[in-house]
């Protein structure tokens, strides 16, 4: 078989490339092993906190309108507290000049929708694994488990964070693991969010409350392995209790809605994203520490970019120049180095114990916070 484009990967990062791409006259194939997502009863554990420009380039493609309107929450608000006790720091939609800082949506949620756009177009989706890899000048030869055999002007790896076309494509990449997890649930509260997510910078890691419809929330508390460990051993009760306890009482009494889970942190950098005939996008490209809800964010961004440049390239123009492909990793580099260097900075500033590093911390989110000019210019940062 032989394409323009072939995409390894359809979650949310490689679904929505492929739908970005549908309809430009360049022809696609996207090898995804695992099955069509179906929705599972109650709600999903993974949120997403998606960035107002996000949520137009998934309503550009479809996606966003074909979500139910009942699972997705603004965000109204951003509150961050330091781990003093005093020290804290307010986002809010109002003073940015914006309806939303963001869009709080399941992950299960968002790849039904993205799924769909790509089932409604036959033959574009191929459920198989790949095999091996074969990069010429002319075109980049994918074989699949189930015997195909794709050749295509562009490969684009969209398969995560251990991304099987980084590796067999000879990137190079450095991994560091946190020696943390990241704990997820879902909790009815007691009372109500008003569409406010609230931060606290901990001894223990960083807890994180996303506001869901109706009195719900989200959680993701990336903590230390041993402790993650002790949090997934507890009975539900007490679950509850040291999450409440962990948020000051917030939000009252919470009550368990989905059983936690937890996923390993590490950070993830790639020297290069893309070779001659090889592209890699979303956590394939890079992976950082979750604090900042912006790793899926960064993915979109990537999505975009590469349909952009693709779009734009000269009338039959190859795809998978690498020229072209250069003018994509320039288009991204800033943005991926600032929130590699935010994240992983303030990871290390955060887990650091001396007493000078946390007064040091802890006056720099009261000072921030003192001067609205600096927060309106991070918050539209982060919202673009």
């Amino acid at each position: 078989m032989n394409v323009d484009v072939a995409i390894v990967g359809a979650g949310l990062v490689g679904a929505s490339l492929a739908c970005s791409l549908a309809g430009t006259g360049l022809s696609l194939a996207v090898v995804e092993g695992a099955a069509p997502p179906e929705r599972a009863p109650g709600w999903d554990a993974r949120i997403y906190a998606l960035s107002p420009g996000n949520v137009a380039f998934l309503d550009s493609l479809g996606a966003w309108g074909a979500m139910d309107p009942a699972r997705i929450c603004p965000v109204r608000a951003m509150r961050i507290f330091g781990d003093d006790g005093r020290s804290q720091m307010e986002f809010s939609a109002y003073d940015a000049g914006v309806a939303e800082l963001a869009w709080n949506v399941e992950s299960g949620e968002l790849q039904r929708a993205l799924w769909s756009l790509l089932q409604s177009r036959s033959n574009l989706v191929y459920p198989a694994r790949p095999v091996s890899l074969d990069v010429g000048a002319d075109a980049a030869t994918l074989r699949t488990d189930n015997g195909l055999s794709i050749c295509a002007r562009l490969l684009v790896g969209a398969d995560g964070a251990n991304s099987w076309v980084r590796r067999e494509g000879g990137f190079d990449s450095q991994a560091r693991p946190y020696g943390q997890k990241g704990v997820v649930a879902n909790f009815a509260c007691e009372l109500p969010h008003r569409g406010v997510a609230l931060q606290w910078f901990r001894a223990d890691g960083v807890l994180a409350y996303l506001p869901l419809p109706g009195e719900r929330i989200s959680i993701v508390w990336s903590t230390d392995d041993a402790h993650a460990t002790e949090l997934m051993a507890m009975p539900p009760s007490e679950f509850c209790e040291q999450v409440t306890a962990a948020g000051a009482g917030t939000l009252g009494r919470l009550e368990l809605l989905t059983p936690p889970a937890a996923f390993p942190l590490a950070h993830i950098a790639v020297s290069n994203v893309v070779k001659p005939r090889v592209a890699l996008i979303g956590d394939a490209a890079h992976v950082v520490h979750p604090l900042a809800g912006q790793g899926v964010n960064l993915g979109f961004g990537d999505a975009r970019a590469l349909a952009g440049v693709l779009r734009d390239r000269a009338p039959h123009g190859d795809p998978g120049d690498f020229s072209l492909l250069r003018r994509y990793e320039r288009a991204r580099a800033e943005d991926v180095l600032a929130m590699r260097l935010v994240t992983d900075g303030l990871q290390r500033l955060f887990h650091a114990r001396q007493p000078w590093v946390a007064r040091l911390r802890n006056l720099g989110l009261n000072l921030t916070d003192a001067i609205p000019v600096i927060k309106t210019l991070l918050a539209r940062r982060a919202m673009a």
